[in-house]
This record gives structure tokens, C-alpha cells and sequence, in this order.
């Protein structure tokens, strides 16, 4: 027996002490690698893009399928780059980000193989504002990853054709530079995967290959079409030498011109399309751009043609559609694509229009082997259909929009607002309003339509005005939905060259409110308005402030096809604004290359355009100095002259003299807009072709800040409240959220160990971010204070810390951690294998998500997750360090409750509450150096609550927290009695000489049990259980917790006295417990003594 009761001594002190030591292990310290020469890539490393939406699909002008795979189907995004569905449309993955994006006019998959995908840059739908592409990608995972294929000076690849049972050997059907003469155009071949091409069709050097067909039963039989297309800055030329129709029959080696042929039009061609008829290839069906054009039918090959419809709704505005297509299994049945969606089913004598989610439709792909499953692009993105066109796939689950520019408003959350292309115009919150993301309750059509400048009132933000091309003008108020016409001059303008116009009001005319006057809005044409009565009248504010030469504002279009939308609308103000320093300081710069500045409110103006600027430059976007009134930024272009190189100016003196300030972007990135940091001199930003630039030193050099956003061109980029916002030509609206470490970075905090930017201003609000991506929906901000930092040169192994505390000094939260360079090199290593598994990984995660319900958030299932540390302090959370720039954001609440193994409430959580709006302070620790920083969480602008009712609401929860605390740490101490007690019985055995000791072993246990299931319910095993098995005091107060919490308002009194009454019933449990310890507990130990 003494022998047992010395083991059982030694036993007891761990029954006494309830507590665990741990040892931590030290580690020999590694030297961090020196910070490279200039500011190495982690700097901004914490930095990243996010996606606002809409999710509204933009314009697609190519589409793919597989007869094997009847889910699958891509289509390019004229901008936006690949896309993927392996659900019928359902949902949709790029799959070209990473490698390579911007405009996509041709993708073909091949079905021997259909691993291989092939994808050609540049749309075919050349529209004045068009984007190019860079060539041909390929894929042989199916898009998982891809590689370059060569002709990277295509601009324009239209369609692509792989062999049926070769996909190396691959046909491209090239159109070339747009906006000038060059060599790379008509048809390629490659027999090596891209690897290597041969032009085996050209013409001449203005004519390039727009469509290209093969006869499925015999691949060397194919079909071209060449188009000459020239655009210039004011003027669309469609046709003239080198258009026409073109066949081989030795699979590209040799081709025979088939434009003369018996039946075909007569004079000038324009754009055309041909097609092949699988069920018969004898039978051939093309569409004209002629005077006598139309859609044409063979039925000898191409040998003899005849014109079977002459309608003008088949053909109209040609450049733009101009598709046919052969149903696979009816020679009589054929499809053109122009603004409505038409099929023949009488060899195109007649057609019918099927109706589809969107109109100006431009490219269409249909099952071989099943005639009713197609997909098709238009203006709005991609659609699949399995009942030929009766019923199609939606396309709000694509964020491919194209805006041509943003603007923001002064509500709480701001808003974004522009006009998307073939669309309306478009306002949409900068963060949910209340929920955790971003979706179509937190965006609406807005005042304009799709083509202009959208702006609200500074100080009522409901009031917007909107442009669009012809001049027109609206005035909406979405408190009221009143609308009303406030054109500048209301002469519609359609199909009129700009030479006849009293005003040339462009496509994309400006208007902006004067940042000195609320009431003083600015409009402009080819001189500027200005309005102070809401538009009720407008005066002239200017002269002609263009080079107003005639000879560049003839009517657009021909020699067959007329095109006057506005779009080439020549000779006009292109940017315009006032400087928000000075008052009257008006600058504005025209499509036509000049730049004028007026100092007195429009009563005088000069012209002050840079002498190094080459004529003819459009000026797309100034900015004006946000510190010196004498000074304005310019990001001007020529990529409609064929002239792709950045052009960025700075003035500092009224526009006497100009700096270029352009180095260091790339040299085929032409600029689009510049834009200059408010609070931080010689920050700015850059929106090119190609993505986002930023510039730390006035513009004398320039580096990406890429990041995470898309290659895609940007078209406008605006700074409002901290945040970085940008509009996509194909990828919607994103946001670069939290400029301070921007704003504070220098030579000196990258050289330094470590440094801490100063936090930015943080919001109390209600919502949040999702638990995951969200689904077809924008992503909100990080919820809460987000606190930058920079680790240099710091030894593996060094101790961070952030602290976080109150303005008594109190401590709120810490978070610790340590430097892992090895853990930094495996993350980059597990990021590129994300790149390369990220569509297996999505395709996995939507296949999961298409089970549930769309509207429900996946929470974690509680008592179901990794065991706590119980005897970590909850002030104490985890903190990811790495090399560069940490981004860190505090959730702004304060210590958790304690909680324990298993544990599953119903009506209660032991989240931390959120704090209430004051002054906070942050301390980052490196090893023993240690920088501070203050920074102020301000109450939700929309909520009524005042401070007092919010500290007396955290009063409220923290003192249910501590409670909560209290009786859980109570419950873990009983399980640990408990089981110390049980094993104290094995070791007891069953003699009649521990019977005492034993009973009252039993004893003390179910007594303590019995406060445990008074406190908890015990038989909760699953997440519903409570449903069986009523839930207990801390479930209670916890619940009463987060009624509490909802909102922003002062505990109620009945929340007060149920709180009172839960909390007396605790307390008496907890007494009793109190009592088992200080009477029961040393009553055992003596006995086992």
C-alpha cells in the first residue's frame, strides 16, 4: 500500500496543478538574404488586386466545343482572355491568367485530342476602341497551362482550324494590324504545334484573313476569306483589293481565287464569312459585304454560286458581324450572327430570329454529332444551349465587362459608375452594404448608357448624370427614379459625318463636376459647356479646341458600308478637367493631339501642347497636379496611327515647358490614363494596354504593380478614400485596396530590418468577407484595420509580434510569429503549383458548390474541427510573416472566449466583440526592436447609434465573454478531474479496502458532472443536436451574446435582466463547484494520503 500511495501522490500533484509547461527549442539563427539591388518584387508582395464586379458578361467574339465532352466549352473575351466551363456554362474559370490575356479572337479545341486547345489574340470585331492580341497560345492540359505558339505580330487572329486527326498541324487565319500596313497576315500553317508557321495564303499587305473553313470529311479541302480593313482615328474602311474568297484542296500548299466565280457579286468585297455543310460538303454557304451582297449558296463546291437572300438585317453594319455557319446535319439549314441570332432551315432563303440573353452576336460552335447543343458569343458574353437556341446558359456568371472609364461618388460605401460596352450604364458598390459580397443588390443601371463618362453629384449622390454617343445626356435621381434629357445640343447625330454637326460630341465625351462647385457641371464637344441650373440650359465655356481639320471628319466607313455611330467622331475634347486647387484653372486635351489651358474659367484660353508630342496624338486622360495648381499630368496614345508605345507628360509651369516621364514602362504598353496620388507627392498610377504601373518619383521611372490583376487593358483609374481603383477593358472593375504602404514607401523602409507603415483610418462595420471566394459575386475589402509591415534583413528564426491596444494602453489583441524563410520559398513554390493546378482546384470546387444552395454561406461545422490549445491565452493569435510586405488585418475584436474540446452551442459563439470606434495603437515587435503607430476606427457613417451606446454594448459582451470564459475554463477543469479520477479508480481496483476511497471518488465525479451538464449539454455530439437535447447556461448567455451583438445599439433592458438571471444561475454552479474543490477535492486527497 505505501508503495501505491507514493504513485498515487505523484499522481495527485497533477490533479492539483491543472496546468501544462511547454519548452521552446531554440534554433541555431540563418542570416535573411540581402534585399536585392532596387526594390525587389516582395515589397509588394502583401499587395493584392480584388474583383468588385459586375458580374455582367462583356463581349466574346469566339467560342469552342468538343463533340466527346458535352460540358465543356471556352470562349474568348475580347479583353479579358480564356475562359472555361466544364458544367455546361453554369460557371465559368479563366483559365489564361498567369500566362498570357487581353483580347481573344479565336479558340479551337480539338477532339482527337482534347488536351490540346489552341487560342488566337486580337478580336475580329474591330471596333474603334479595340484591343490587339499578341499572337497564338497553346495548350495540351485542357488550359491548365499554356505556352506560346508563335506570330506574335498578328494583332488579329480571327479563327483557328485543327486538323481532325492531327492537333499539331493547325491553320490560322490571321487579319494583321489594323491600324496600318504589315506582313504578318493572311494564312499560316503549322505541322508542330505553334512551334514553328508557314504563310501559305497573302495578298497583299492591307488584307488579312478573317475567316477559315475546312471541309470536316476532308481536311485538305479549305476555305478563306480576306478582308481589307483599315482603321484610322476618325474613319473605318471595310473592302477594297485583296478581299475575297479563296479555297485549297491540297491542305494550304496551293489556293485558287473563287471571288469571280459564277453567281458571287460583282465590284468591291468587303468582309465575308464562308462555311461548309458536314453533311454534304458539296454544299457551301457564304455571306457578302458587296453592293450586291447577301448570303450566297454553292452547291458544286464553290464552283457556281447563287444569291439566296439579300436581306439587309443579315448584313448590316458588316464589319462588325459578317458570320455563317452550317448545321451540322441539315444542308439546308444554316445560321448568320449579326445584331439578332438568325436560322434558315430552306438553305437560307428565309430566316428566323432565335432569341438569346444578349444581341450583336459574333461567333458560334456546334456539336458535330448533336445539332441542337451549341455555344455562342455576343455582346454579352458566352451562352450554351443543348435545345438549339430555345433555352440558353445565363451570362451573369462571367465579369468580363468592358467600361471605358470610372468615376466615384461621395456615398458611404463610395460607389464605382461607368457605362459598359453594349450595356447600360452602371453603379456599383466599392464594398457590400451590409452583406459579404459584392452582388446584384449592391449594383443597378445608372444614368447615361453604354459608351459614356457616368458622374454623380458631389453632395447628392443619388443624382447622376450619364453620357452616351450622339451627345446625349441624362439626368437621373434614384431617390425618386426620375429621369430627364439634359443634352448639351439635342440634334441626334446618327449616321451624319462630324463635318455636318453644329457640336462633335465624341463616343466617349467627358463631363465632370467642378471640384470648387457642386452646381457647376462641365460638358464636352469639340469646345466645352458648362451648366449651373442641373442642365436646364448650357453655356460655351470655349472655343474649338481641336486642330478642326475637315478633311478628318468625313462620314465613316465604306466604300460600301456607312458606319457614323460617333465612335469616329474627329476633333474633339477627349479629357477635360478643372484643378481642384485653384478655381477657373480648366484644362482639356483633344483626339486630335493639343492640349489647352484656360486661367480664368473659359474666358481665355492657350494652347500649351507638348512640343515633343508627335500631331495627331489623342490625348486620352489629364490629371491635374494634385499640390501646384500649374502643373497637370497627360497619358496620350497612338495605337490608332499603329503607334503602340506609352506617352506620359508632366508639366509643373502652366504647360510652358514638358518633361516626358514614360521610362520603365514597356515599350508596346501604350498609355491610356495617369493618375497622381492625393496624399503622397510624385505617387502615381498608370493604366496602360497591358495593366497597372506605379511611379514613386514624379514619373521619371515606372515599375508594374501587377500583382494578382489580370493582363488586361486598363481604361481609367481613379483614387478615392485609400484605395486604388480600376476600370477594365474585359475584366470589369477591381480595386487595389489600402494605399499606405504605397504612400510610405521609400528607400529607407525597404533598407531597414523592418518597418511599420502608418494604418490607415478603419471602419466599425456590419458584414464582412465571405468564409469563401464568392460565387458569381464581387469580393468586399478586408473587414477590418489593416496594418502593413515590412521584414528586411531579419534572421530566420527572429520573434513578430503586433499588439494591439486601446487608448489606456491597454492590451487588446497580440498575434506572434516568426520569420521562415523556408516557409517563404515553399509558399512561392506552392503558389506557382497553384497556377498550374488552380483550374483542377476550381473545377473541383464548383463541381461541390453547384450542390448547394447559392445564397448560403459554408460555415465550419462546430466540436468538428482541430482540438484548442487550452491553455493558450485567447488574447494571444497566430501571425504569417514572410519576407517583403505583410498585410495583416485585425478583425477589430477582442480576445475570444475560452472554449474546449467538442464543444457545439446552438444559439451562442465565443467570438471576441468588436471594439468600439476611439483611438487604437499598434506595436510591431522584431526580436527587441519594437515601432508604434496610432490610427483611428471610426462608427459605420449610416449607423445612428452614438458612442456611448456602442461602448456600452462591448461593456455588455465583454462581460458575457468573461463569464462565458469562466465557466468553459470550469468545464475543462472538471473533464480533467474527471478523467484524473477515473484513472485513480482503475489504479484503486475493485478490494474491499479502497471500497471508501473508491465511493467517494464516485462521488466527487457525479457531482462535478452534474455541474458540468447544468453549465453545458453534455450529449451534444453534432451540430443539430440541440435541437434534441436542450440547451444549457452557457448556451444562453451565449445567445444572448449575440442578440446583443446585432447591430449597432445599447443592450436593451430585457437583454440586461435575462443576462442577470442566466448569470445568477452560473454563479450558483459555479459555487457549488467552488465548493466540490475547496471541500470534496483535499477530502479524497487525504484519503488517498
Amino acid at each position: 500500500m505505501r508503495r501505491r500511495n507514493t504513485g498515487l501522490r505523484s499522481w495527485l500533484l497533477l490533479v492539483l496543478c491543472l496546468a501544462v509547461s511547454s519548452v521552446a527549442w531554440a534554433r541555431k539563427p540563418r542570416e535573411a538574404p540581402a534585399v536585392p539591388p532596387g526594390w525587389a518584387d516582395e515589397v509588394f508582395a502583401g499587395l493584392e488586386w480584388r474583383l468588385v464586379g459586375p458580374y455582367r458578361g462583356g463581349r466574346s467574339a469566339a467560342v469552342a466545343g468538343l463533340a466527346s465532352q458535352p460540358n465543356v466549352y471556352y470562349f474568348g473575351s475580347t479583353g479579358g482572355g480564356v475562359w472555361k466551363t466544364t458544367d455546361a456554362g453554369t460557371s465559368w474559370t479563366n483559365v489564361s491568367d498567369g500566362f498570357f490575356g487581353g483580347s481573344i479572337g479565336a479558340v479551337a479545341v480539338s477532339d482527337w485530342d482534347p488536351n490540346v486547345v489552341y487560342a488566337g489574340g486580337g478580336e475580329k470585331t474591330v471596333r474603334g476602341n479595340v484591343s490587339h492580341g499578341d499572337g497564338v497560345w497553346r495548350s495540351t492540359d485542357a488550359g491548365k497551362t499554356w505556352s506560346f505558339a508563335g506570330l506574335a505580330d498578328s494583332r488579329h487572329v480571327t479563327r483557328l482550324r485543327i486538323h481532325p486527326r492531327d492537333p499539331d498541324r493547325v491553320y490560322a487565319a490571321v487579319l494583321g494590324h489594323l491600324f496600318g500596313p504589315n506582313e504578318e497576315r493572311g494564312v499560316y500553317r503549322s505541322t508542330d504545334g505553334g512551334a514553328s508557321w508557314q504563310r501559305i495564303l497573302f495578298v497583299n499587305e492591307n488584307a488579312g484573313a478573317v475567316d477559315l473553313a475546312m471541309d470536316p470529311t476532308n481536311p485538305r479541302v479549305l476555305y478563306a476569306t480576306l478582308w481589307r480593313v483599315r482603321r484610322t482615328p476618325y474613319s473605318l474602311e471595310s473592302g477594297g483589293e485583296g478581299s475575297g474568297l479563296w479555297k485549297s484542296t491540297d491542305g494550304g500548299d496551293s489556293w485558287t481565287e473563287l471571288t469571280g466565280n459564277e453567281g458571287l457579286p460583282a465590284g468591291i468585297w468587303g468582309i465575308s464569312g464562308v462555311t461548309v455543310s458536314p453533311s454534304n460538303p458539296e454544299n457551301l454557304y457564304a455571306i457578302v459585304e458587296a453592293e450586291e451582297g447577301g448570303v450566297f449558296r454553292s452547291t458544286d463546291a464553290g464552283e457556281t454560286w447563287a444569291q439566296v437572300n439579300d436581306e439587309r438585317k443579315l448584313r448590316q453594319r458588316a464589319w462588325y458581324y459578317t458570320r455563317i455557319y452550317a448545321d451540322p446535319a441539315d444542308e439546308d439549314g444554316v445560321y448568320v450572327l449579326n445584331v439578332r441570332f438568325h436560322r434558315s432551315k430552306d438553305g437560307g432563303k428565309t430566316f428566323e430570329p432565335i432569341s438569346v440573353p444578349h444581341g450583336d452576336n459574333h461567333d458560334l460552335w456546334i456539336a458535330p454529332d448533336d445539332p441542337l447543343r451549341m455555344v455562342e458569343a455576343n455582346d454579352g458574353g458566352a451562352n450554351v444551349s443543348f435545345d438549339g437556341g430555345e433555352t440558353w446558359s445565363v451570362q451573369t456568371n462571367q465579369p468580363t465587362a468592358q467600361f471605358y472609364r470610372v468615376s466615384t461618388d461621395n456615398d458611404f460605401p463610395y460607389r464605382l459608375l461607368g457605362g459598359q460596352q453594349d450595356n447600360s450604364a452602371v453603379r456599383i458598390r466599392s464594398r457590400s452594404a451590409f452583406g459579404r459580397s459584392i452582388g446584384v443588390r449592391d449594383w443597378e443601371p445608372t444614368a447615361g448608357g453604354e459608351s459614356g463618362h457616368v458622374v454623380a453629384h458631389p453632395e447628392q449622390p443619388d443624382v447622376v448624370y450619364g453620357g452616351s454617343y450622339g451627345g446625349f445626356l441624362i439626368r437621373v435621381d434614384h431617390r425618386t427614379g426620375e429621369t430627364r434629357s439634359v443634352d448639351v445640343w439635342p440634334d441626334n447625330p446618327m449616321g451624319w459625318g462630324a463635318a455636318d454637326l453644329a457640336y462633335r460630341f465624341q463616343w466617349n465625351f467627358p463631363i465632370f463636376f467642378s471640384p470648387h462647385d457642386p452646381n457647376v457641371l462641365y460638358a464636352a464637344a469639340n469646345v466645352l459647356f458648362k451648366t449651373t441650373d442641373e442642365g436646364a440650359s448650357w453655356q460655351a465655356v470655349s472655343p474649338d479646341l481641336t486642330r478642326n481639320d475637315k478633311s478628318t471628319q468625313g462620314p465613316s466607313g465604306g466604300p460600301i458600308t456607312k458606319d457614323n455611330t460617333g465612335v469616329e467622331y474627329y476633333g474633339t475634347i477627349f479629357a477635360a478637367a478643372e484643378s481642384p486647387l485653384e478655381p477657373g484653372v480648366l484644362w482639356t486635351g483633344s483626339d486630335d493631339g493639343l492640349v489647352h489651358l484656360s486661367r480664368d474659367g473659359g474666358e481665355h484660353w492657350e494652347d500649351v501642347t507638348p512640343a515633343g508630342l508627335p500631331e495627331w496624338t489623342m490625348i486620352n486622360s489629364i490629371e491635374p497636379h494634385p499640390t501646384r495648381p500649374e502643373g497637370l499630368y497627360v497619358a496620350a496614345t497612338r495605337y490608332k496611327l499603329d503607334d503602340f508605345r506609352p506617352y506620359l507628360y508632366r508639366t509643373t509651369d502652366w504647360g510652358r515647358s514638358w518633361t516626358k516621364i514614360d521610362g520603365g514602362i514597356a515599350a508596346d504598353h501604350f498609355t491610356r490614363v495617369i493618375r497622381a496620388d492625393p496624399e503622397r507627392a510624385g505617387l502615381l498610377y498608370a493604366g496602360t494596354e497591358r495593366g497597372v504601373y506605379v511611379s514613386f518619383d514624379d514619373g521619371a521611372s515606372w515599375r508594374p504593380l501587377q500583382r494578382n490583376l489580370p493582363v488586361v487593358p486598363i481604361t481609367d483609374l481613379a483614387v478615392k478614400e485609400g484605395d486604388l481603383v480600376a476600370a477594365t477593358q474585359g475584366r470589369a472593375y477591381w480595386i487595389l485596396d489600402d494605399l499606405a504602404p504605397l504612400r510610405g514607401l521609400d528607400d529607407e523602409a525597404v533598407a531597414a530590418p523592418f518597418h511599420l507603415f502608418p494604418p490607415s483610418r478603419a471602419w466599425r462595420l456590419a458584414g464582412g468577407e465571405s468564409f469563401r471566394e464568392p460565387r458569381f459575386e464581387g469580393a468586399n475589402p478586408p473587414a477590418g484595420a489593416v496594418i502593413d509591415f515590412l521584414l528586411g534583413a531579419v534572421p530566420e528564426g527572429t520573434k513578430v509580434a503586433l499588439e494591439l491596444t486601446g487608448a489606456e494602453g491597454a492590451v487588446i489583441r497580440r498575434f506572434e510569429g516568426e520569420v521562415d524563410f523556408e516557409k517563404d520559398e515553399q509558399d512561392e513554390a506552392d503558389e506557382e503549383g497553384e497556377a498550374q493546378e488552380g483550374q483542377e482546384a476550381q473545377e473541383a470546387q464548383e463541381g461541390e458548390e453547384g450542390e448547394e444552395d447559392e445564397g448560403a454561406e459554408a460555415e465550419p461545422e462546430e466540436g468538428a474541427g482541430e482540438k484548442p490549445d487550452e491553455d493558450r491565452d485567447p488574447v494571444i493569435g497566430e501571425l504569417e510573416v514572410k519576407k517583403g510586405l505583410n498585410r495583416f488585418v485585425w478583425d477589430l475584436r477582442a480576445a475570444a472566449a475560452k472554449d474546449f474540446e467538442g464543444m457545439i452551442l446552438w444559439a451562442g459563439d465565443t467570438d471576441g466583440p468588436v471594439v468600439p470606434p476611439g483611438r487604437y495603437s499598434v506595436t510591431l515587435t522584431v526580436g527587441d526592436q519594437s515601432a508604434a503607430a496610432d490610427f483611428e476606427l471610426l462608427k459605420d457613417p449610416r449607423s445612428t447609434a452614438t458612442q456611448a451606446d456602442l461602448e456600452a454594448q462591448y461593456a455588455f459582451l465583454v462581460g458575457i465573454r468573461d463569464k462565458l470564459s469562466a465557466v468553459h475554463q470550469s468545464i475543462r477543469d472538471i473533464r480533467r478531474v474527471r478523467a484524473q479520477l477515473g484513472e485513480l479508480e482503475k489504479r484503486l481496483g475493485d478490494g474491499e479496502e479502497v471500497a471508501d476511497l473508491r465511493a467517494a471518488a464516485d462521488a466527487l465525479g457525479e457531482a462535478m458532472g452534474e455541474v458540468e451538464k447544468a453549465l453545458y449539454q453534455t450529449r451534444n455530439k453534432s451540430r443539430q443536436d440541440p435541437l434534441n437535447f436542450p440547451i444549457r447556461l452557457n448556451d444562453k448567455l451565449g445567445g444572448v451574446a449575440s442578440l446583443a451583438a446585432i447591430g449597432d445599439a445599447a443592450p436593451t433592458s430585457q437583454a440586461y435582466a435575462v443576462r442577470d438571471e442566466l448569470t445568477a444561475a452560473i454563479d450558483a454552479e459555479l459555487a457549488k463547484l467552488h465548493e466540490l474543490w475547496s471541500r470534496d477535492l483535499p477530502a479524497l486527497n487525504e484519503k488517498v494520503l
